[in-house]
């Protein structure tokens, strides 16, 4: 499935593979998470963190009528707070995908998956 815009020169078709890539650039770029999780953690392996290739399993993205609407899975670090940290990755991932790719979030949901205790 892919978003379509429309312009006066024709329709741009953006893949939700590409989106995935550049919400998940921008959730893991913030201070305090630790990588992406997968959304269905039962058919996935429980504990991993996704690495880069595989943030389309950590986004959902869904068409709607004036944008689209955003999932985010996170594992976020120990003793971070978790209500600032998924507060900036909502607003990070809103600003890239605008400048990036021109799409309007309408909404940018995160969830996080679990807390990771670094090591030092």
């Amino acid at each position: 499935m892919a978003v379509k815009i429309k312009t006066q020169f024709g329709t741009i078709d953006i893949n939700n593979d590409v989106i995935a890539t550049v919400v998940g650039g921008a959730a893991t770029d913030n201070y305090g998470v630790v990588g992406m999780a997968s959304k269905n953690q039962l058919r996935d392996n429980v504990n991993e963190i996704l690495r880069r290739d595989n943030y389309a399993r950590g986004v959902v993205v869904r068409q709607e009528d004036n944008g689209v609407a955003i999932d985010v899975y996170i594992v976020v670090g120990y003793g971070t707070k978790i209500s600032e940290v998924s507060k900036n990755v909502q607003q990070k991932v809103r600003y890239n995908l605008d400048s990036m790719l021109g799409i309007a979030a309408n909404s940018v949901n995160v969830t996080v998956q679990g807390v990771r205790v670094l090591a030092d």
